[in-house]
């Protein structure tokens, strides 16, 4: 056996784990859930061929489409919002003293469970006696919302949990793209005059535009399966001002028992994320500048 069919061998036999994995894990699910999507079963029974019955259904459901529409509400919320803050703070602790410290802090929310960082913030949004009304109260006397009963601020409520819960890890992929930027755009912009508003607007912006990138269509992805935060909170309420496409999905799946109606939301949620992500990749052509 030659050296260069030994090293093949070798390459195949090393990525073998992660393709088993991705292939039980991913494809296979994947190509069971487009095959239930057509069928009709609870999860009992024996399965009923429909065709393409259930994406009408779904399509004719006010349950769906209101779950789609608290879904972009809410991306619309968390993505832009989030992206800003994480450049701005990697941005103020990409130099400072003690910015090991810092980090930590910003990070640790990411690590710790939904469950848990949703029952701290159901404290901390309690209209009543919530910490965040309490203080509203006493340092501008002004009487605090009603986050999570009032229609109108529970997908805003729960975007904010959100990006404070996202900051850490859009901030540490920023970080990585600020310390890949040369010295040397910034000195040379220097020596021409200009600011550090104009060097933060004409370097530092278009040069992190590839983590921007990334960071968009991760948090795009992560903002689309939003489920944690609504099931625990609110239930998918008041009056399901909170139900979410996955919670949609949810319900069909486990508590209505239509498993072919719930694979086949989860199919319309695969092809929208899907498109989005493609519609990024055509158009980040015109934003996205890589570096020499």
């Amino acid at each position: 056996m030659n050296k260069r069919l030994s090293e093949g061998l070798w390459g195949y036999l090393f990525i073998l784990p992660q393709s088993l994995g991705l292939l039980v894990f991913a494809l296979i699910p994947l190509v069971s859930a487009f095959t239930l999507s057509l069928m009709k079963w609870d999860g009992f029974g024996a399965k009923q061929f429909v065709g393409f019955r259930n994406f009408a259904e779904q399509f004719a459901s006010e349950d769906f489409r209101l779950s789609l529409f608290n879904t972009l509400w809410y991306t619309v919320l968390v993505v832009p919002s989030g992206i800003l803050l994480a450049i701005l703070v990697a941005v103020a602790l990409n130099k400072v003293r003690g910015k090991v410290i810092y980090r930590l802090f910003y990070y640790m929310p990411v690590v710790t469970g939904s469950i848990a960082v949703s029952m701290v913030w159901l404290w901390l949004l309690n209209s009543e006696f919530g910490v965040i009304n309490v203080y509203l109260k006493q340092w501008f006397g002004i009487e605090g919302p009603n986050w999570l009963t009032d229609r109108a601020m529970v997908i805003p409520s729960i975007a904010l949990l959100s990006v404070w819960w996202g900051l850490g890890g859009n901030m540490v992929l920023f970080l990585a793209g600020l310390q890949g930027i040369s010295a040397s755009y910034y000195e040379a912009a220097q020596i021409d005059g200009a600011g550090k508003f104009r060097q933060f607007m004409h370097i530092t912006l278009p040069l992190l535009s590839p983590t921007t990138f990334f960071a968009t269509i991760m948090t795009i992805i992560g903002s689309f399966q939003v489920f944690d935060q609504s099931f625990v909170m609110t239930g998918g309420g008041p009056a399901k001002a909170s139900y979410t496409m996955v919670y949609h999905i949810y319900q069909l799946a486990f508590v209505e028992f239509t498993f072919g109606k719930s694979a086949a939301a989860a199919v319309l949620l695969f092809i929208l994320i899907l498109s989005l992500t493609l519609v990024q990749m055509y158009t980040s052509k015109r934003w996205v500048h890589y570096g020499d």
